[in-house]
Order: C-alpha cells, then sequence, then structure tokens
C-alpha cells in the first residue's frame, strides 16, 4: 500500500518542492539552509571556472592529477552502489525484515549518485564534452567508459524502482527485474571504478584486481552507514517515533550483526593493503610509509573502524540506539577518510621515480575544491530533506508507515 499523499506526477513534485520551500517546519528550515549552502559553494565554484579555470585546483599533470573532488565523487558514487546493495537485502534476496529501510536506501542511492556526478562534472574541464564524447567515442577498452556506462544504467534503474515503489508496485515480476538488474548494475558500477585504479600500472598503490573487490565491498559498509544515520535522522533521532516494523528492525540485532561484519571485512582489507605494501621494497609503494604516518589514517582506522567494530559486536551497545548512531557517523567519517587516502595516497610517489626522488609530491586541498565538497554534501542534504518530507520512505509493501514527526519529516 502506498501512501495517497505522495506526488504521483511531475507537476505535483514541483509543487511539492514550492510548498517546502515555504513551510516553516524543520525539514523546510533544512532544505532552505542546504540550499543556501548549495548555491553560495556553486556560485564560488562557477567563479573560479570562469575566472581562473582548472589552475584553481591544486592538480598538475606532473603531480597530483587527482585532487580532492575526485575522492568526494568515489565517496558518493561508492556510498550509492552500497546504499543498492543494502536495499537488495530484501528487493533481491528477499529478506523481509529489511523492507522497512528499502525505499530509504532506493531514494538515497539516487540523490548520493546525482550528487556524485555533479562534483565529478564540476571538476572536469569541459563536462559537457561527455554527454556525446563517451558515447560516441565507444573507448571499450578504457574501464573509464564501462564505469560511465554502468552508473548510467544503475541512476536509470534507481529511478524506475523508486517509481514503482511509489506507484505501490514492490512485488511484480517486472519490479523484481528491475530491482536484480540494479543490483548487478550497482556491483559491475562499483567494480568497474576500481579498475579505474587497478589498471594504472605506473600507480602501484592502485594497480592490482584488490582495487575491484575493495570497492565493492567497503561500498557496502558505507551503505549500511548512510541508512543507519539517515533513518534515525527522520525521526528526530528517537526510535519510539519510528513506525513498528521500522522500530523492530532497529531494535533487533539483525541489521548490527551486517554492520559489525562489514567493518570486520573492510578492517582486514585495509590491514592486508598496508601490511603487503609496506613489506614490499617495490619502487611506488614509499606511500605506505607516509600514510602510517599520517594521524588521519589512524583516526580513520581507530576511532572510525575499530572502535565501532566492537561497539557494534557487544551484545548491549550494538542494541543501543546512540551506539547504533555513534558507530554509523563515525563509520561514514571514516570512509571519506578512506577514499580521500586511496586517491591522494597513490599518487603521492612521482610516477616512475620511486626511490630515486628525495621526498613524495606535497598536497593540499584547494579552496575550490574544498567547496565541491561542500557542495555535494549540501546537495546530498537539501535532497534528502525534500524526499523525507514529501516521501513515505519507510513504506513497505505490507502497509504504509506511521506518520512521522521526527526533525526532517516534522510538519509545520
Amino acid at each position: 500500500m502506498r501512501n495517497k499523499t505522495e506526488p504521483q506526477t511531475l507537476g505535483e513534485l514541483l509543487a511539492a518542492s514550492v510548498a517546502l520551500a515555504k513551510d516553516p517546519s524543520a525539514a523546510g528550515r533544512w532544505f532552505l539552509g542546504s540550499m543556501a549552502v548549495l548555491a553560495a559553494s556553486f556560485a564560488f565554484v562557477l567563479y573560479q571556472l570562469v575566472a581562473v579555470g582548472h589552475a584553481s585546483f591544486n592538480t598538475s599533470s606532473d603531480g597530483v592529477n587527482w585532487g580532492m573532488a575526485i575522492s568526494t565523487y568515489v565517496f558518493f558514487a561508492l556510498t550509492s552502489s552500497g546504499l543498492t546493495m543494502i536495499a537488495s537485502l530484501a528487493t533481491v534476496f528477499g529478506f523481509k525484515q529489511f523492507y522497512p529501510i528499502a525505499k530509504r536506501c532506493i531514494f538515497l542511492g539516487i540523490i548520493t549518485l546525482v550528487a556524485g556526478f555533479s562534483v565529478l562534472a564540476l571538476e572536469l574541464g569541459h563536462p559537457f564534452r561527455m554527454l556525446w564524447t563517451i558515447p560516441t567515442g565507444m573507448q571499450v577498452m578504457s574501464p573509464m567508459f564501462w564505469m560511465g556506462v554502468f552508473y548510467a544504467i544503475d541512476l536509470v534503474l534507481l529511478i524506475i524502482k523508486f517509481w514503482l515503489m511509489l506507484k505501490g508496485d514492490w512485488d511484480s515480476p517486472l519490479s523484481h527485474q528491475v530491482g536484480n538488474a540494479g543490483f548487478v548494475a550497482a556491483i559491475l558500477a562499483s567494480g568497474m571504478l576500481g579498475l579505474v585504479f587497478g589498471s594504472m600500472a605506473m600507480r602501484p598503490m592502485w594497480y592490482g584486481s584488490f582495487a575491484s573487490i575493495y570497492f565493492i565491498l567497503t561500498a557496502a559498509l558505507s551503505g549500511a552507514a548512510a541508512i543507519i544515520v539517515t533513518t534515525y535522522m527522520a525521526y528526530d533521532f528517537d526510535r519510539k517515533q519510528m513506525p513498528a516494523e521500522l522500530k523492530t528492525l532497529a531494535s533487533s540485532n539483525q541489521f548490527t550483526k551486517v554492520f559489525a561484519a562489514l567493518i570486520g571485512i573492510t578492517l582486514v582489507m585495509i590491514v592486508t593493503r598496508f601490511w603487503t605494501g609496506l613489506w614490499s621494497n617495490m619502487d611506488g609503494l614509499e606511500g605506505f610509509n607516509m600514510l602510517l604516518r599520517d594521524p588521519l589514517f589512524h583516526v580513520e582506522i581507530w576511532v572510525g573502524l575499530v572502535l565501532p567494530f566492537f561497539m557494534m559486536l557487544s551484545p548491549n551497545s550494538g542494541l543501543n540506539k546512540t551506539s547504533q548512531l555513534v558507530a554509523a557517523f563515525l563509520v561514514l567519517g571514516a570512509m571519506f577518510i578512506n577514499r580521500y587516502e586511496f586517491v591522494i595516497g597513490g599518487q603521492l610517489v612521482p610516477m616512475f621515480k620511486g626511490n630515486w626522488t628525495n621526498s613524495l609530491i606535497a598536497y593540499t586541498p584547494s579552496a575550490i575544491e574544498w567547496a565541491l565538497t561542500v557542495l555535494g554534501v549540501a546537495m546530498a542534504l537539501a535532497c534528502y530533506a525534500y524526499g523525507e518530507k514529501v516521501f513515505d520512505l519507510s513504506s513497505t509493501p505490507s502497509g504504509k508507515a506511521a506518520e512521522p514527526s521526527g526533525a526532517v519529516r516534522a510538519a509545520g
């Protein structure tokens, strides 16, 4: 059963946007605040691109080629893939206890992918060229070509699946086929994004098939953390306000076990990656020593992953609302650091020089790179506030969720 108040046409969607902008509720204020930050960051980025050009980025062809904007894109793209994977627990694999988070996962998968694409497009020198050069160029031997193809397919399938859910169609053959295809597209897209890095033999810290597996599994962790945070945000961080089915899931250890398992797998993958990197004397892997001395790396490991892992393993704290939220926030932060460390760290050793140079390349994100990250976050938050207010994201095939009253969806 679907919520009859949900907009069903494009006109109703536009009308809901205008109404939300005028809404004095928490959702309306959050929407307007995020839109203001989005407009300010976009204006700054546009000014820098027009007045200075790509020189405003602290990247160069003989140093760090891909800066913070690329790591931000990777963060959003993999979070989107992870959210699709989490939704697939119910829509593909039939674990019906996860239905209460499936629709929210699909919606978040759409907006995080759009946010990632927006950041990537503004980072490129001529973003509109990709609209025709990627499909007509047919560079089928390039992983980047297939990354674009699979993420485009992924976005279309996510939109179709969400539209079917809006219509109340969760279990028809068409809905199942779209869900299955979307899951496959998310796996292929995140794997191909990993292969973009893993194909570069000139960058030993990226090179190898490990990068694809690493991206797929850590994407699932990002998606799990994102859905925990946003679900609690939708109900003013108060589990008591959740619909019965959602409250049951949040109070059980089923999802926390999945979350703990994903954190554990990610820890093993990061440790083994660094172990082999530090053990090797091959030119190009010196960056691992530098990253090990970086305080951010230890924040990522000990605070962002090890601490949440034990919190979720504990029978008491694993079921506690505060512990779940703290763990999810810490993991999201760790994953952002991880994408930055992976993208930037892989370029700090000068190509083809290795130990022959006296030092690694220095890199600090420029103002426009920080602005692009702020832009992506503001876009995702504005769209999320809109979605929580306009759609019934906690609905399930068995019935409409109880009317929420949390901060994001608070009625005016």
